[in-house]
């Protein structure tokens, strides 16, 4: 059992290409679910989309089960917001079929799983170079979509529950980006109080989050690296010395062209 833990916990922390594929695997997977539950969270459910949530379910159970198996901390695993966020998931998949009446509550939770996204965001730091080098402004735009997401969720239970459909869904979408960038065209409105502090609270962090976006696509990029010496993480992405105690680095680079 050692030996297939080791061989376990190298799939999912190792440098090996065979480790990175597996890795890349997880993600397209992880990609695959959180498009399905955007694009599913209007539909009614039937037999089929059961059987899915179900399959999802079990397979999201295995990755987290295994994850806290080969974990040398496994109470710091259980306390990881992705963690936390997978199991109430993985929840919502496995009871859906008993809550056939009203799924509101579990179309919400579902909205978490994209939090499981900067678990990716972990291994393609460790993977990518460009990741390194872009990553202020991927993980940005990560923050916006998942905010947008969860929220136009939120929006769709609350506003349009009662007409669970696509058309519903877009507009949950629409009145949720408009309120973002305190558009307010004004033709769709929360009018109750929670609606209300709900549109408050969506302007005050969205706008926060569009600028931290804007900050990090005109800013000038720069990649994470430690400073052996003085602990700095973040540099020019030619940089031969640390700018802050004069320590040589050694940043991967692409080189030049020609």
């Amino acid at each position: 059992m050692e030996t297939l833990k080791r061989k376990i916990r190298q799939l999912y922390t190792g440098h090996s290409q065979g480790a990175q594929l597996f890795r890349y695997a997880l993600v397209v997977f992880d990609v695959a679910t959180i498009i399905y539950f955007i694009i599913s969270v209007s539909w009614l459910q039937t037999a089929f989309t059961r059987t899915v949530d179900i399959g999802l379910g079990v397979a999201i159970l295995v990755d987290l089960l295994v994850r806290l198996w080969i974990s040398e901390d496994r109470r710091k695993e259980c306390l990881r917001i992705y963690t936390l966020a997978d199991i109430l998931i993985i929840g919502s998949l496995l009871l859906a079929p008993i809550f056939t009446d009203d799924l509101a509550f579990l179309r919400i939770l579902r909205g978490l799983r994209l939090i499981h996204s900067y678990h990716l965001v972990r291994d393609l730091r460790r993977d990518s170079r460009f990741f390194r080098v872009h990553e202020d402004a991927i993980v940005a735009s990560v923050n916006l979509f998942v905010f947008i997401f969860v929220m136009s969720s939120l929006v769709f239970v609350i506003a349009f529950g009662d007409q669970p459909d696509t058309d519903a869904y877009i507009d949950a979408l629409y009145f949720t980006v408009a309120t973002l960038t305190t558009t307010g065209f004004g033709d769709i409105t929360l009018d109750s109080p929670g609606g209300k502090l709900l549109s408050v609270f969506i302007m005050v962090i969205g706008v926060g989050l569009f600028l931290q976006l804007a900050r990090a696509i005109f800013q000038p990029s720069k990649v994470h690296h430690k400073c052996p010496e003085c602990g700095l993480n973040r540099h020019e992405t030619d940089a031969v010395h640390c700018k802050h105690c004069g320590e040589p680095l050694n940043i991967e680079t692409g080189g030049r062209n020609g």
